[in-house]
């Protein structure tokens, strides 16, 4: 597959680049098609030992492609189904049926977040096994098709932020499991380099074993019942949004996400949120 809207370099360290900055990286059903692919050939190459997962230009991601001039023409030209079953089938295994392959790729997985990370922003990251941040990423979540958020940061933490519809900071989430290391923008790149490099190193010398670690927490997690319950929570998901009958709660500055009430309330949350540094 020749990419379009990602860039991919193999190596001991592969990378995968979200590449629409115009968009702030929106994901297209292009770009999801050749993440998954990218993700398959670098699990595929035995000189790959880890995988950073990172966007180009000034954000993250800003989450699903709502109808940009590239994915309207994709959309005209192969077609999107129109019924609800149809429907059904494709938002799932365009959301949920490839963040779970993401998710269980046999190799470590890095995402590499700065600036805004927005819905299926979280989905991607949440995908990947490890999550560095700079001190700049905002993270807005919400119940989207991979309903990771309760797993991510704990039931009741994400009651608080959902309810609320706020961004998280970056040491927000880092407090609350969500990432693993926060840096300064300008380190960022540096040191999330430099830890896949080690991780690569230990899958070099010993596959099994890294691959058997994954395995085994990702096992875990599904004997408690994760992808059980995203399972559930993409049925729940798709009923809510036949219900609203395809139409989309918009503001002008904030799209489906409400960008402008979410900043707001982010501020309002502040002096809190400093308070526990």
């Amino acid at each position: 597959m020749e990419y379009q809207q990602i860039i991919y370099q193999p190596g001991k360290v592969a990378r995968v680049i979200l590449n629409r900055p115009r968009y702030f990286n929106a994901q297209s059903r292009l770009m999801r098609e050749e993440m998954d692919d990218a993700l398959d050939r670098a699990a595929e190459d035995d000189e790959v030992g880890a995988i950073v997962l990172s966007g180009a230009g000034e954000h993250f991601s800003s989450g699903h492609d709502l109808g940009t001039p590239e994915e309207m023409t994709d959309r005209e030209e192969r077609g999107y189904p129109t019924d609800r079953f149809g429907r059904y089938k494709r938002v799932r295994a365009m959301t949920l049926e490839n963040s779970l392959r993401w998710r269980n790729v046999p190799k470590p997985t890095i995402a590499m977040v700065h600036g805004y990370c927005i819905f299926g922003g979280w989905i991607f990251a949440a995908a990947m096994d490890i999550i560095f941040a700079s001190e700049d990423a905002l993270f807005l979540p919400s119940h989207v098709q991979y309903f990771s958020q309760p797993w991510d940061i704990g039931p009741r933490k994400a009651k608080e932020v959902l309810f609320e519809h706020r961004f998280m900071t970056a040491w927000e989430a880092y407090q609350h499991g969500l990432v693993n290391r926060v840096y300064p923008r300008e380190r960022l790149e540096e040191e999330t380099l430099a830890y896949a490099q080690r991780v690569a190193d230990n899958w070099m010398r010993d596959p099994v074993r890294v691959r058997t670690i994954k395995f085994s927490i990702n096992h875990m997690m599904d004997a408690m019942g994760f992808t059980a319950e995203l399972e559930a929570a993409y049925q729940n998901y798709f009923i809510a949004t036949e219900i609203r009958d395809g139409e989309r709660e918009r503001d002008e500055k904030g799209g489906i996400a409400q960008i402008s009430i979410a900043l707001q309330n982010l501020e309002l949350t502040k002096p809190w949120l400093e308070s526990t540094r």
